[in-house]
């Protein structure tokens, strides 16, 4: 009897360090997703990677270099070139930068060109899952070209995950297709549960009607003497922007404009956000 006695005690003992122990773990697994982390986003317009100084010359090693050196967690990149003849037919862009930045890409077509493709691209360091390309509308009577917003979800390495969105607005001087294609972004991206970043090619400055849309939806991670983004010598206006939503889930560490003339006729834009 005594015997039985102190065996219970001992596998009671047993089952409660036991317990004690998958607590912990549990309590560490959720301080992990609930602590905050950074995350470095770029947006990068590259004009399918031709330096405005070499009207003939395709350098994707400039991009990937611009890209390296900020050292971004997810690039949101515009104007790409898949097995296009002005770029290599064989050239697939998107892959091309992936492999030189040590990245992994998501391409979102646009529309057909020179017997390859044409749109837009993600570049991520951390794992990607549900990528989508979602058409965005145009005005058949404007004959825009077709524009794209592509989403991916992202898992940083402390747990979170966010969705990624990146775009190319409509580049008439008329803001038809933008009004259009801005409203269906934040339609889209309305119903989301997780955090969301965009980032992209706007074409379009503060103060606009597509800008104030686009403020009245997400906060913008600068909104006061942010630099402009081109032309690339003496740029004097500012399209690309990276945004964000909810404002309770994100703090801007840095805002910045790169100062590279060579690779591109867009000045790329970096931020670093902390997610909570």
């Amino acid at each position: 009897m005594r015997y039985n006695k102190w065996m219970v005690l001992y596998c009671c003992a047993l089952l409660s360090t036991s317990c004690a122990k998958k607590s912990l773990q549990s309590a560490s697994s959720t301080s992990a997703v609930a602590g905050t982390e950074e995350v470095r986003v770029l947006s990068y317009n590259i004009h399918h990677a031709n330096p405005p100084s070499r009207p003939d010359y395709i350098d994707l090693a400039a991009i990937a270099n611009v890209i390296k050196q900020q050292q971004p967690d997810i690039v949101a990149l515009q104007e790409i070139d898949v097995n296009t003849e002005r770029s290599g037919k064989t050239v697939d862009e998107a892959k091309e930068l992936a492999r030189l930045t040590g990245m992994q890409s998501y391409f979102s077509k646009g529309i057909d060109y020179q017997g390859g493709e044409y749109g837009i691209a993600v570049l991520s360091r951390f794992p990607m899952e549900g990528m989508k390309r979602i058409p965005l509308p145009t005005d058949e009577a404007t004959k825009g070209e077709p524009r794209t917003l592509g989403t991916a979800i992202i898992k940083l390495p402390k747990g979170h995950k966010i969705v990624f969105a990146f775009t190319h607005l409509d580049a008439q001087r008329d803001a038809t297709n933008r009004l259009l294609q801005i409203r269906k972004i934040t339609e889209v991206l309305q119903s989301e549960q997780l955090p969301v970043i965009i980032a992209g090619d706007f074409n379009a400055v503060p103060g606009s009607d597509v800008i104030n849309i686009l403020d009245n939806n997400f906060t913008r991670t600068c909104i006061t003497g942010c630099g402009f983004t081109i032309p690339v010598e003496s740029p004097n206006k500012t399209i690309d922007f990276i945004a964000y939503k909810p404002s309770a889930k994100f703090t801007v560490i840095e805002h910045k404009v790169i100062n590279e003339k060579y690779a591109s006729d867009h000045l790329p834009v970096l931020a670093v956000l902390k997610i909570k």
